[in-house]
């Protein structure tokens, strides 16, 4: 497979508690989209950089997990996984992986084994590994 390059840029205007900024990816899928202090640090509508970074996990991871399985020889019918990142203290330390599947003729133990070893060939996953602590829920649905 050829390389890959995505990308996606930032603005940011005033101060940190003040000021506000906005976010544009290459795809046009985020354009001009706004984050303030209040996003990343509060509960006002609108994105930040922690929820985009748990949003690409949960979407990469399934997509692992879903290939994983079908190089098993288990097709999934369905692979929701949702990510919640902690932000503390001004460091990111720790993602949390729920992971749900629909996948014909495996058990629940096998899921789970093979969920965690999807998890280890994530790209996202193997991208965020060294700096925080990644922990992952798996059941079938």
């Amino acid at each position: 497979m050829a390389a890959i390059e995505r990308s996606a840029s930032a603005t940011w205007n005033g101060d940190l508690k003040q000021g506000s900024g906005r976010m544009d990816a290459a795809s046009g899928i985020l354009s001009g989209t706004p984050y303030t202090f209040a996003t990343r640090f509060g509960d006002a509508k609108g994105t930040n950089p922690e929820e985009l970074i748990a949003a690409a996990h949960a979407a990469c991871y399934s997509m692992a997990f879903a290939n994983y399985l079908s190089q098993q020889g288990h097709v999934p019918e369905s692979i929701e996984t949702s990510a919640t990142i902690s932000l503390e203290n001004g460091t990111i330390g720790r993602m949390h992986l729920r992971t749900r599947g629909r996948v014909p003729g495996v058990g629940a133990a096998d899921f789970a084994r093979l969920a965690e070893e999807a998890e280890k060939k994530c790209p996202v996953s193997n991208l965020l590994r060294n700096g925080l602590t990644i922990t992952l829920d798996a059941a079938l649905a």
